[in-house]
């Protein structure tokens, strides 16, 4: 049985199939998306319009230009030519000079000379990476998210007479928090330190009470009684150890109250300051000694006898790590474990000193004396730059990581602002503690200063006094137990050694200069024979009878001859220089004696 079709079913059939052919010899192509307006673009927008119509009738006679081969990057052409027209703010955008010059890090040294390539393409690339860190630094300085508190008083008010207790009614329940009083009359007075992260404190009483606790969460970690006199409590390098200096011997306890060390070298001590990068606990005792302790291995690096008596008053630079002791004649002396002999001595007060301070930059110090004054002095020209008059002078000293100078007369703390500037008249703040201080110190990246007196503690709220924004990699007040293991793991990896202490940290960049001669008998001297001085000649191994006893004599007398030329050639340069030396001072002589003489009648 046959079928037939019909004509329109065939005819649709038929057309079917060429289409369905022509779809899969030829891909499908959407449509081409336009690309996005600029913003500089909409000015122009309706000029490309009206120009579109002459566009389209000219004919473009040169095509567009292939691109080379390997030169067809898609970073070439960025940042100048976006959406087929030119950009109106080609590169970077600039950074403020102001803000530059906040995170400038020093100035840049000489480079070496050409002959020295290799050294001089370190130098260009270091000075490229701090020149672009300093930039980044300047950028992200506006993103960050806190900023400097402050105080101000109400018209014809001065903010010294706004007490502690208005402050912890104005402001909010966690900043009014950090106002706070510790009766603790039994054993005190008491000196205290806050930790680098400024997180945990650490309270030491004269009678034998130590105690250390998260003074933010007013959480207690470890508290007991050494049963002798305390006379200075100092954190290490964490939170986890601290040194107390006790009546005999210096002292090293973990945050759970447990002894860990005795060191019996380090007795008497008075006073103690730790260096961070250092790793260096130095003390300052009753006996003269100025003593370093590195305590990443648990060795005395150096004893310094200084030979100015009883040592009570110390301080330390954060800029350069160098040492300020103060002393009873009214000098202060700054040291460092590399000499035996103080870098700087000046004659600050006409009576003994009574503390000294020093702020982070490095540039400013702070002393007060017995004459009742109170002077700042810039360390990079050692010259004083205000001099004030205290009625009752200054027993304790202490400055903030924003310029905010403390000052401790009695039982009143007394805070300053901009003492190294214009003169000041009046304080910044004030506040009548329970008993006589013993001891201020500000805490790190917080408003807070921390007042220790005879009847205990106080945490007074200072506006201004701490940095708002801290480095999450240096000092992370908020850091857990696993990411403090790892800081000490690459602290102690880019630990500084005690030999590159110095006055000024800008040299360790620069290139020494010193001939290759100077260096080379500087090397002889210490290894006590020249190592670069010629070897006994040996002959190579030869083949095909070139090493017969006769060629190998042969070859040894050569290399003696040419040895031998070499001498000859400087004994006769050696002996021609000494022949012309003789000859001009023959004729000096004879020039001498052809002149006429006064006493020449006198001889027969």
């Amino acid at each position: 049985m046959t079928y037939q079709c019909l004509p329109e079913v065939k005819k649709y059939t038929t057309e079917m199939a060429a289409s369905s052919e022509k779809m899969l010899k030829k891909p499908h192509v959407g449509k081409k998306r336009k690309p996005p307006t600029r913003y500089w673009e909409e000015d122009g927008k309706n000029d490309g319009k009206k120009q579109k119509e002459g566009d389209n009738n000219e004919k473009t006679p040169q095509k567009n230009k292939k691109r080379r081969k390997g030169g067809g990057k898609r970073g070439g052409a960025r940042g100048k030519v976006i959406s087929g027209k030119s950009d109106p703010f080609p590169g970077s955008a600039p950074v403020p000079e102001e803000k530059l010059k906040k995170f400038k890090r020093g100035e840049k040294g000489e480079l070496p000379p050409r002959p020295q390539y290799k050294l001089r393409d370190v130098v260009i690339r270091s000075e490229a990476a701090s020149d672009l860190a300093q930039k980044q630094n300047a950028r992200y300085d506006l993103m960050l998210p806190e900023d400097a508190g402050f105080l101000e008083g109400d018209e014809y008010e001065d903010t010294c007479t706004i007490s502690q207790d208005d402050i912890a009614d104005a402001v909010d329940i966690t900043a009014g928090a950090k106002y706070f009083s510790l009766t603790l009359s039994q054993f005190g007075p008491y000196r205290l330190d806050y930790s680098k992260t400024g997180r945990h404190l650490l309270l030491g009483g004269r009678r034998g009470h130590v105690t250390c606790l998260d003074w933010q969460s007013k959480q207690l970690m470890c508290e007991m009684n050494v049963m002798e006199t305390v006379n200075d409590v100092k954190w290490l390098h964490s939170e986890a150890l601290f040194a107390v200096a006790q009546k005999k011997w210096l002292y090293i306890y973990d945050n759970k109250g447990i002894e860990l060390h005795c060191i019996r070298k380090f007795n008497d001590v008075l006073r103690m300051q730790f260096l961070p990068y250092h790793f260096l606990l130095a003390t300052a005792s009753a006996t003269g000694f100025l003593q370093y302790l590195d305590v990443s291995v648990g060795k005395e690096v150096v004893a310094i006898c200084t030979k100015a008596g009883r040592l009570d008053v110390m301080a330390h630079n954060p800029h350069n790590a160098i040492i300020h002791l103060g002393h009873s004649n009214g000098t202060v002396t700054l040291w460092t474990p590399n000499q035996r002999e103080p870098l700087v001595k000046m004659l600050c007060h006409q009576g003994g000193v009574r503390s000294v301070a020093v702020d982070k930059t490095g540039t400013y110090m702070v002393t007060s004396g017995m004459d009742k004054k109170l002077k700042v002095y810039d360390i990079r020209s050692y010259r004083p730059l205000q001099s004030y008059f205290l009625p009752a002078g200054a027993s304790c000293l202490s400055l903030s990581q924003r310029g905010l100078l403390s000052a401790a007369t009695g039982d009143i703390v007394q805070v300053y602002r901009d003492v190294w500037g214009t003169p000041v008249t009046k304080p910044y703040m004030a506040h009548r503690a329970k008993g006589s201080v013993w001891g201020v110190h500000f805490c790190p990246f917080e408003d807070v200063l921390g007042v220790g007196h005879g009847e205990g503690f106080t945490s007074m709220v200072v506006p201004g006094a701490g940095e708002p924004n801290f480095d999450g990699l240096d000092a992370n007040p908020y850091r857990s137990a696993k990411q403090r293991q790892e800081w000490e793991v690459k602290a102690l990896l880019e630990k500084i050694q005690p030999e590159l202490i110095g006055l000024d940290p800008s040299q360790l960049s620069q290139v020494d200069h010193s001939t290759w001669e100077q260096r080379h008998e500087d090397r002889v001297q210490v290894l006590g024979f020249d190592p670069l001085a010629k070897e006994k000649f040996t002959p190579r191994l030869k083949t095909k009878g070139r090493s017969s006893s006769g060629k190998v004599e042969k070859r040894k007398k050569q290399v003696a001859h040419e040895d031998q030329r070499d001498v000859i050639r400087q004994t006769v340069e050696d002996r021609m220089k000494m022949d012309k030396e003789r000859k001009e001072k023959e004729k000096k002589e004879a020039a001498a004696a052809g002149q006429k003489s006064a006493l020449d009648r006198f001889r027969k």
